[in-house]
This record gives structure tokens, sequence and C-alpha cells, in this order.
């Protein structure tokens, strides 16, 4: 169809070519931006493949590609998470994958095409960008725009902020990152702590020295996820299918030192965190491709990064305040001092949770990149 401005032509995503004009547009849009950093393509197809991503079977989706003078310039898909809202009560729509050049004609052409297809399926609000759930890069980045992007969070050019804003969306959520030292010398507390839970509270702590010895405890790690981040802001729980397409997704680039264990008496795990040293600069060097030498540049940025990228941690909600985060914390930093590692990124964190902010802001973190969701009423 061509919007009312007669310059734009929106296409609605039907068969594999089309997809595959979709997925690499963002790499013709802002080849000449410096500090972007690509997907990893491979995930990106799965992504948005029935067969491997589970979330498609109980969403509505829609994928739309802008064309100008017969040449590609913007993209969105619209969702509507069936599971979400039906477990909320609401009717809420979400806008992802929203890149397109500075012009708010293009912009507002794929926004509006979104907003009029929520309406019809009888959604009040649209949120975004927000994929499936929070898994998914979520927000669009605000601040900190001179920093690389690590894996799994937005990576848009400054200007999209105010072609949202134009269209009459507003704050809903921020999420932040902090950069923080790593610490030459651990607390004494921290010492102090480890040793009264590991006597007093009968708590044990796992680490790892390979994925053989990691891969049994994957899939009962992503159900304590399931089980603590049911409160957080757009979390919809994983089944069994997508936890397996998780596990699969992130398992070629775990590093095994950096996964610490909590498990109590009966070996059922209370607590964990994950971290994963930086490899934007080698996603870069290989164009988000694995093959042919992708993989290898994205190793090689591994190993000589001196940031560690904090992915993922949850606690059970009866084993909170009593020092697990502590536990897993100074094991976590341990290793990264032994390692050579001199900063540590947050990943993204949500504002509101001050309790976590907190934590970061006790080791010397400072908020160095802010992403904001927005929200706009349809009625």
């Amino acid at each position: 169809m061509k919007t009312p401005e007669t310059t734009v032509l929106l296409q609605e995503i039907t068969d594999e070519k089309a997809l595959r004009q979709y997925i690499y547009l963002p790499q013709q849009l802002y080849k000449s931006l410096v500090t972007w950093v690509p997907p990893i393509y491979a995930d990106e197809w799965k992504f948005h493949d029935p067969a491997q991503n589970p979330a498609l079977a109980y969403s509505e989706v829609l994928r739309v590609l802008a064309h100008r003078d017969g040449e590609p310039v913007g993209r969105i898909m619209g969702i509507i998470n069936r599971k979400h809202n039906e477990a909320h009560q609401e009717k809420t729509a979400r806008f992802f994958n929203l890149d397109c050049i500075n012009d708010r004609t293009v912009s507002q052409a794929l926004i509006h095409f979104i907003e009029q297809w929520a309406r019809e399926k009888g959604m009040d609000k649209l949120i975004g960008p927000f994929g499936f759930s929070d898994k998914d890069p979520q927000g669009l980045q605000i601040e900190g725009f001179e920093h690389l992007p690590v894996i799994a969070t937005p990576a848009n050019p400054p200007y999209l902020q105010s072609l949202v804003e134009a269209e009459g969306y507003t704050k809903d959520v921020d999420c932040v990152s902090y950069k923080a030292p790593v610490p030459r010398e651990l607390p004494a507390l921290y010492e102090k702590v480890q040793r009264r839970l590991l006597r007093n509270q009968k708590l044990k702590l796992i680490e790892f020295k390979n994925k053989r010895q990691l891969k049994p405890y994957i899939v009962p790690i992503l159900r304590l996820v399931n089980e603590a981040y049911r409160p957080i802001f757009g979390f919809v729980p994983m089944s069994e299918p997508e936890m397996k397409r998780l596990a699969a997704q992130y398992m070629p680039v775990l590093d095994p030192g950096f996964l610490k264990l909590v498990t109590n008496m009966e070996d059922q795990i209370v607590g964990f965190i994950l971290g994963l040293p930086d490899m934007s600069r080698g996603i870069q060097k290989a164009k988000g491709r694995i093959y042919p030498f992708g993989f290898l540049y994205m190793l090689a940025a591994a190993r000589k990064t001196k940031q560690l990228n904090l992915v993922l941690g949850a606690i059970k909600q009866e084993f909170r305040g009593i020092g697990v985060n502590i536990l897993l914390g100074k094991a976590l930093l341990q290793t990264a001092l032994e390692r050579g590692f001199e900063f540590l990124d947050s990943h993204l964190v949500l504002e509101s949770n001050t309790l976590m902010c907190a934590e970061y802001e006790k080791i010397g973190g400072e908020v160095y990149k802010r992403y904001r969701i927005f929200q706009k009423s349809l009625v």
C-alpha cells in the first residue's frame, strides 16, 4: 500500500526473499555508524522462524518494509503477545525492529501502520520497542552512544528517539546499564559473608571448568528465571522448548568460568549469576555472520577484551536478603580479577529496581547507557 505522502511504499513480509531483505536492512542503513554493532544473524533467522521460536505460536505478528524510489528505507514489526495479555488482562501491542533513515515521513508511515493494525486487533495501547519478552533486546537507546552496544541490547542511531516521540509516544519505563570497575581487592565483608553462608545456611557454591560440567544445569537455571522474573516488566515465563532454544543460542559463547551457582542441601539451585566476555568488536568485524570466520573473530575479541558483561542472574525469593548475592558476586569478581578484566557492564537494569541499582553503585558503578520503552494510548 501507499501512504498518504505517496513517496513511501509499505510492503508486508510474506515470503523468505522479503524476510531476508527485512533482516539485513539495518546493516545497509547504519553502515556509516562506527559504533553500530549488528546482531548475530543466525539468531535473527531463528527469531523469525516458527520452528525455532515458540513465541510465534502464541503471538500475532506483522512485519513491514518501507520503500522509497525503489529502495528499502525502513522496517518495523508489530507483535501481540496473547499469552502475556491474557496473564495480565491487557490489550497491549508492541512495536519492535524499528529501523529507518532519518526521515519522519518514513518513520511515521511505519509506526502509523502498526498502530492501525493494533487497533483493528482490538488493542488499546502500543509499547516499544519491545519484543516477545524481556529476553529480547528491549527499548530504544537514548544515552551513551559513544560506547559500543553489548550482545542482546539495542543498537540504534540517536535520531530514532525524536522520530518516535514525534508520533506522540512518551516514556513508559527506562532501563539503564552500569559500568563498574572490577575491584583490585574485594571487601573484607565479602569474605565474612561467604564463610557465614557456607557454614550456617548449608549452601554450596558451584563453579565450572568446562561446558560439559555446566550443561545439566542450564534448563534448571532457566526454570529459576521463570520463578524469579515473574513480576518483572514484560516478562513471559518460558516454556520448556523456549528454554532449550535459549540454551542452544547461548551455549556456543558461554564461558564456564563466568557462571556461578549456589545450591542448597537438596542440590536445588537457589541463585546464579552469568557473565560473558565482551565480543562486540568481534561481532562488528564478523558483520554479524558466524561463518566462515565470524565465530573466530568473536572468540578472539572475547579473549582480548577487558570488559565482562553481566547477562543474567536470579535468586529464589526465600533466599534473598541473606547474602547469596554477595556470595555469587564475590565468586564472579574473583574470576574476573584473576583473568585480568577491568570493567563490568551490568546489562539492562530497570531504573525502578533500586536494590539492584544500589548493588552496582556500591562497587563504584555509574550509569553509562540508557534505554527507553515508549508507550501510547490507541483509544
